[in-house]
């Protein structure tokens, strides 16, 4: 395993890949219900092969994933890896709050402290929110109580905001970021990657592979692209590499849902070391980018967060498949699948456009809009 520095405000080495467990193994189709063993199975096989950390929230799993973490933190793993998870800052409605649900998480987590602490998916209301409770104060407050070693917090707006709230304390330790090779330019981008770092503060990525999206069989005219490399690696090798090719990356966090996704992306860890693409294959990739873009790609990166809808529609599954249905080439197969998944009362044409998804996206994409052309190609429903 490659390791990086985490910052500069922490004398520490993180691995170069983080296990993010918010798309661990489930049975069924219930998010909630987490395939146990093979999940814990994944998380000591990644940390017995250098991975040294885990990252969880409050929500994911429908509020299960803690809790798989500290099981899986038994057996003397606990002492070979840091974990980090998230104050689920929409759900606070006083200082109060904030002290319980952060019992809650160490009881779930099985531990007396955790090692990172973040505000969960800051946008410029919410960090207004939570600054109105204290925050800062209450966090150094719960440090030195020894409830949480380091504190940060994970982001989803515009740079603009994103500068407001790494410059309004000077106690982060570390920030968490979307970034990913269609994502450059997106929320706090490679602008806000590079100022943090100047800051000093450790850079944690999320969804550099957008959810999946990026690892799915491409388009023929990308797959083609992809096939002029002079060096063949998966598409999801690919994504990776493009974000580890940063320096001021400290470590990649990757939801992964089976053993094979372990295996897989501990191999391209390994080979992650800066500059890790030549000027050649970053062109590639930016024709790449531009040609995904023409398609129409939607990042959505399956979190969920705007479940459950009111209409009771599936939204996330319904996104994934208009993005697989473009990504390969309007085929007709994904139509078929889309009839076979997608149950008459959960179906796009449901959408009453109450906006209460479009308000809980912390992508902040036009959810109504995908919602009626999904209802177009799917479900013939007219304009």
């Amino acid at each position: 395993m490659k390791y990086r520095n985490f910052g500069r405000k922490l004398d520490w080495k993180v691995s170069a890949l983080g296990f993010g467990a918010m798309r661990l193994p489930i049975v069924g189709n219930d998010a909630a219900n987490i395939d146990e063993p093979e999940a814990i199975k994944m998380i000591r096989y990644a940390i017995d092969h250098g991975v040294n950390y885990v990252d969880t929230a409050y929500i994911y799993h429908g509020e299960n994933s803690e809790t798989l973490v500290g099981k899986a933190l038994r057996d003397g793993y606990r002492e070979k890896t840091k974990v980090a998870t998230k104050l689920p800052t929409w759900l606070v409605k006083s200082e109060q709050d904030m002290d319980n649900y952060l019992e809650e998480q160490l009881e779930r987590l099985n531990v007396d402290c955790a090692d990172f602490y973040l505000l969960h998916g800051l946008d410029r209301g919410m960090f207004e929110k939570i600054v109105k409770f204290n925050v800062f104060k209450w966090a150094e407050k719960k440090m030195d109580e020894g409830k949480f070693r380091h504190f940060g917090f994970s982001f989803h707006d515009e740079y603009d905001v994103f500068k407001k709230i790494i410059d309004s304390y000077d106690g982060w330790t570390f920030c968490q970021i979307q970034y990913n090779y269609m994502d450059a330019q997106y929320q706090a981008g490679t602008k806000g990657l590079k100022y943090a770092a100047s800051k000093g503060l450790a850079v944690v990525i999320m969804e550099p592979i957008a959810g999946g999206r990026l690892a799915m069989r491409p388009p023929n005219q990308i797959e083609e692209i992809w096939d002029a490399a002079e060096v063949k690696r998966s598409w999801a090798e690919w994504a990776l590499m493009w974000v580890w090719n940063h320096p001021e990356v400290s470590v990649v966090l990757s939801g992964m849902s089976t053993m094979e996704q372990v295996k897989e992306n501990i191999k391209s860890a390994n080979r992650s070391d800066p500059p890790t693409l030549t000027k050649k294959e970053l062109l590639l990739i930016n024709r790449v980018a531009r040609n995904y873009k023409k398609l129409g790609f939607i990042a959505c990166t399956g979190c969920r967060y705007c479940l459950p809808c009111p209409q009771g529609i599936k939204i996330p599954e319904i996104i994934s498949l208009y993005n697989e249905y473009y990504m390969k080439d309007q085929s007709e197969e994904v139509k078929k699948k889309y009839c076979e998944q997608i149950t008459p009362e959960s179906q796009a044409k449901g959408c009453l456009r109450c906006g209460q998804c479009q308000e809980l996206c912390p992508q902040q994409l036009p959810i109504q809009e995908i919602l009626s052309r999904a209802a177009r190609v799917f479900e013939q429903q007219d304009e």
